[in-house]
């Protein structure tokens, strides 16, 4: 990591941590449970994730050269900033909910998603807590169209810091009332639902920053404000950050709890 990513950091930590012991969802230490693998999570994710996106990139963007008509990506990137962003993150979201979705349903899949569900403690740095394969394939599928269409880079940068600050902002700690914005715009009561290891909770709330997405697809749950009695997964999923690494990619010794058959009530 770098300087200006311990800064960015050190300010995410001085607004987060108080805000978490203020407006706490449920009693819960700073320095809980898994606290040092999400530091190392955070520390070497980051190289992997901007090494891949940078290549993708590359790669997209000649391809978008040759197959995209250059009328096309000179209106997108022509338009006004704030435009831009809207429209991207209705994009990636779109794309986010789906490659969730797929990793939920896949069992392959669901062994590198089941690192990320294998919190027990949730707070703000559990939006880092993620298998490098995991984030990387979200990212490709969500961001592709976004680079093939042409959005400036100043409007991505500008959508990569509100989804940035966003990310830790559902998965804190913290219980904030959004009223009628909560079919808008996803809160920490919405996400905390995707994470409960409950089985009304299972495979629903799907959407990164769009609630409404799972509402389109059948896939919402509206808990109210209920608290989840507990997070994490059956899954055998090591408590290392090397172990979690390789966790995917061992033989399967259990089945999931999340991908255990179905029966009719």
């Amino acid at each position: 990591m770098d300087i200006f990513g311990i800064k960015a950091l050190l300010i995410c930590a001085l607004i987060f941590i108080p805000f978490e012991n203020l407006f706490a969802e449920r009693p819960q230490k700073v320095f809980r449970k898994g606290l040092i693998v999400d530091l190392i999570y955070m520390l070497f994710n980051g190289f992997f994730i901007k090494m891949a996106m940078a290549m993708m990139a590359a790669g997209v963007l000649g391809f978008a050269a040759i197959l995209v008509p250059q009328s096309i990506t000179q209106a997108v990137s022509g338009q006004r900033v704030w435009l831009q962003v809207a429209e991207i993150i209705l994009i990636t979201d779109i794309g986010v909910y789906w490659a969730h979705r797929a990793f939920h349903k896949i069992p392959a899949l669901w062994k590198f998603h089941a690192v990320h569900h294998g919190i027990e403690e949730l707070d703000w740095l559990g939006a880092f807590h993620n298998h490098p394969v995991d984030i990387i394939v979200t990212k490709a599928i969500s961001l592709t169209p976004v680079y093939f269409l042409g959005f400036s880079d100043a409007s991505i940068a500008v959508f990569s810091m509100i989804y940035f600050g966003h990310t830790m902002l559902v998965h804190s700690n913290v219980r904030i009332p959004f009223g009628a914005l909560k079919w808008l715009i996803a809160s920490p009561q919405f996400h905390r639902w995707h994470h409960a290891n409950q089985r009304e909770a299972y495979d629903k709330n799907f959407a990164g920053q769009l609630p409404f997405l799972d509402v389109m697809f059948g896939t919402y749950n509206a808990t109210g404000d209920k608290v989840p009695e507990k997070y994490g997964v059956d899954d055998p999923i090591p408590s290392t950050y090397i172990g979690q690494t390789g966790y995917p990619f061992l033989p399967r010794r259990k089945l999931s709890n999340r991908q255990a058959p179905r029966t009719e009530a």
